[in-house]
């Protein structure tokens, strides 16, 4: 693409990318390409050196904005100018920003092209239709398997594009130390390699401070009940699969789970990613907010796509509706919202989002219409048979034979309750017969059972409400779940 853009003629670009080295490698590309025989010249500028061409020595006098762009202006033949960092300049000096039009001027049809890099876009009202914006994005995994083969020398081209896989979303240099991470671990580079590969890529991740790489996975097994909602990933699981070769409509783009707190939405999105076999990341909707990461709209536009350059994965929006309300609302939330439903439609078809929400009506009609979502599951209090699952599930993963126990006893006793409630009862009466130095029976999980007040009977008229709002807008996870 740059190449392309240097040929219409165009004298200047911003590229945002922190991988000046990166940014570096593909201009000097572009210059061997752009004239027969020798390469044109890239020079590199930085406030602290000045003027550099590839490697030699910088020239004396030109580390200030001002004789950088006079010595571009100057300069008598064809070149690339790679100016790093120069944002904070055109942001802070008005003498700057008019300059840099003066050599736009000077330097079109010259084939002198000014390149500006830096992480950072800002891109000044003055020369905001002079100037072509580019997002170098992190590489992709063929850019990665070729730069796997000359930093490793492997030939072998599986284990290349596994590791490859294992690395989509980092830098060039993040990649680089991951890389070097693995082989302190083991010195053959393959499947052993993979978990250092991704513990350095869960540090990296969770470096941003809004987006938590999920490690603490479930299976599908290990949720009581929510069959209909089993049934429904069984078969997206087939094609999002296939996404390579599917046209895009075909593709499962994700679904939204509301419903009851404590009924196994969070634990459903984990299941959902061991089950894809895919990794999972959590976007922290509070924390967006939080003003500690900028302003909350670029926030959240940046978590968005560094998910979409770490695809494949699973993307957890969890308490969505705390964060993302209708544009009718106006303001930074609306943005957000109006920026989401159009990247639904949008984003790469390696990214299936689980989206989880309590308060339902808070939710946007636009959110939840046919073709945002692949579908809109609401999660009920569980019933008979799936109680009897859930408590079989919390013992036997305790160490527990759940056989021995009156299971349906316990689960008529407990009609109304929610998952984590039944989760609490088992922790309880374990732990009220481990002081007794005993196994488990009925009549602790019994004695336990009566003194907790579900969820279901202290908030009674908020959960008749939730059910009554999601009768007609959802789908329902459980077969045949009528409420309680």
């Amino acid at each position: 693409m740059i190449r392309e853009i240097f040929e219409s003629g165009r004298p200047l670009t911003y590229i945002r990318s922190a991988e000046e080295q990166r940014v570096g490698i593909l201009l000097r590309e572009v210059a061997r390409s752009l004239r027969a025989g020798a390469a044109i010249p890239v020079w590199e500028w930085t406030l602290t050196e000045g003027m550099r061409k590839d490697g030699e020595t910088a020239i004396t006098g030109t580390d200030s904005p001002r004789a950088a762009l006079d010595f571009i202006s100057a300069y008598p033949s064809q070149a690339i100018f790679q100016l790093k960092d120069f944002h904070e300049t055109l942001r802070e000096s008005a003498e700057t920003r008019r300059r840099l039009r003066d050599v736009y001027e000077s330097a079109a049809g010259r084939s002198k092209y000014v390149v500006i890099s830096s992480p950072v876009r800002f891109i000044p009202e003055e020369i905001e239709r002079s100037v072509m914006f580019v997002e170098l994005r992190p590489p992709d995994a063929v850019e990665l398997v070729a730069f796997l083969r000359g930093e490793t020398g492997e030939t072998d081209e599986a284990v290349l594009h596994q590791l490859a896989r294992a690395l989509l979303g980092l830098t060039l240099d993040e990649a680089r130390y991951a890389l070097r991470r693995a082989l302190a671990v083991s010195p053959r580079l393959g499947t052993d390699s993979l978990p250092a590969l991704l513990e350095e890529k869960r540090l990296l991740v969770n470096r941003s401070g809004y987006i938590e790489y999920v490690s603490d996975g479930a299976r599908l097994e290990e949720i009581g009940g929510l069959e209909t909602l089993k049934k429904w990933l069984l078969e997206r699981r087939k094609l999002f699969e296939l996404r390579d070769t599917l046209s895009a409509e075909l593709v499962p783009k994700g679904l939204l789970m509301m419903g009851i707190p404590g009924c196994g939405k969070s634990l459903s999105v984990k299941a959902i990613a061991s089950y894809f076999q895919l990794p999972l990341y959590r976007v922290d909707m509070i924390e967006i907010f939080s003003g500690r990461h900028g302003k909350p709209e670029g926030a959240f536009v940046q978590a968005c796509r560094m998910m979409e350059d770490m695809a494949p994965a699973v993307l957890w929006f969890d308490e969505i509706e705390m964060g993302i309300t209708s544009s009718d609302s106006g303001g930074e939330q609306g943005r957000i919202f109006a920026f989401f439903l159009t990247w639904m439609q949008e984003k790469t078809r390696g990214l299936f989002v689980a989206a989880t929400a309590n308060r339902i009506d808070l939710l946007p009609a636009e959110m939840i219409r046919k073709g945002r979502f692949d579908e809109v599951f609401f999660v009920d209090l569980p019933l008979d048979e799936e109680r009897v699952s859930i408590f079989r599930i919390h013992l036997q993963r305790r160490g527990v034979d759940a056989d021995r126990l009156n299971l349906g006893q316990l689960a008529k006793l407990t009609n109304g309750w929610t998952g984590a409630e039944i989760e609490q009862c088992v922790v309880s009466a374990l732990t009220q017969a481990r002081l007794a130095d005993r196994e488990v029976s009925d009549q602790d999980l019994i004695s336990v059972a009566v003194r907790i007040v579900p969820l279901s009977r202290t908030m009674k008229e908020q959960i008749n409400h939730i059910r009554s709002w999601a009768f007609e807008r959802a789908v329902r996870a459980s077969p045949h779940s009528t409420g309680t």
